[in-house]
């Protein structure tokens, strides 16, 4: 069975480990039979928005982030996990096996 996952990455300066960060788990997620969609806050501002159809239908939320996000609200009452952003940028796979099963 296919895990959906969606994500939020967001880091101080909005710039480089923001968009890695994203990379990094849509990279991996095939991997872990997973199906994700990951939402950006950079530089740019929120960037490939998670809609509530996306957050409701999703089986866990990963708020990859060492800052508050923008609009946290919409995840209260989820399933979610905060991570470092360093934790992904160091070892996705590891990411996954722990908060993906």
């Amino acid at each position: 069975m296919t895990m959906k996952i969606v994500a939020v990455t967001a880091c101080p300066t909005g710039i480089a480990h923001t968009y890695m960060a994203a990379d990094a788990l849509v990279k991996a997620a095939p991997k872990f039979n997973v199906q994700i969609k990951v939402e950006t806050q950079g530089a740019m501002g929120i960037e490939n928005l998670l809609t509530p159809h996306d957050i409701a239908h999703a089986d866990k939320v990963l708020i990859v982030s060492d800052i508050d996000i923008e609009q946290a609200a919409r995840f209260e009452g989820t399933n979610k996990v905060q991570i470092p952003i360093e934790d992904v940028l160091l070892n996705v796979e590891k990411v996954f096996l722990i908060h993906c099963r």
